[in-house]
């Protein structure tokens, strides 16, 4: 039995799906793993959770201001302790930072509880969507475009990791992307079902 209780709209249809294991959807910045979780989430019916708004609430401050008061190192290690609450609490769409899977840890306690998503973003698309945005404290350098290349071919290969991956496509709205989750979700009956109407 699946704890779904919160932000399932009021008067939901009958479920038609069932989520057997929680979805972590893993990426750079920018690849959508926020508004595509929350899409995907209302369409099975399932709560979204994400990592860094967990933890903003938690420290009363937004992720930029946790970096600069107390550096990367602080903010990974509450990283890893809210991902692993969040794993453990209930099935659910779970949206995590875009450094968040590079820790092993990270790594193992989705595999754990749930399965890893990757949102395979290439550099052009995320550099249009993250370019205008100052809420990014790892592309407030010199050169944020080269930064991001960079951070983009150290990470590829962990996110290669994933159990699951969708290729994404600046042409596809949100709401046909979450489609293209879906159906890649429903590959996997171990991790989510389509019930019979």
């Amino acid at each position: 039995m699946s704890g779904i209780k919160h932000n399932t709209p009021e008067g939901a249809q009958t479920p038609r799906y069932r989520l057997n294991k929680t979805v972590a959807l893993v990426g750079m910045m920018g690849a959508g793993k926020t508004a595509v979780g929350r899409a995907v989430a209302a369409k099975l019916g399932a709560p979204f959770l994400d990592s860094d708004a967990e933890i903003e609430a938690a420290a009363n401050l937004s992720v930029p201001e946790i970096f600069t008061r107390d550096g990367e190192p602080f903010f990974r290690r509450r990283e890893t302790e809210v991902i692993a609450r969040l794993l453990s609490e209930e099935r659910c769409i779970l949206s995590t930072g875009g450094g968040a899977f590079l820790a092993e840890v990270n790594r193992d306690n989705i595999a754990a509880y749930g399965v890893a998503m990757w949102l395979d973003a290439d550099l052009d698309l995320l550099w249009n969507r993250v370019r205008y945005k100052d809420s990014r404290p790892l592309l407030r350098t010199k050169d944020p475009k080269a930064t991001l290349a960079a951070l983009y071919h150290d990470r590829v290969p962990l996110y290669r990791l994933a159990d699951l991956s969708v290729r994404c496509d600046a042409r596809l709205s949100i709401d046909a992307m979450a489609e293209r989750v879906i159906d890649k979700l429903l590959t996997r009956p171990d991790v989510l079902e389509k019930l019979d109407a």
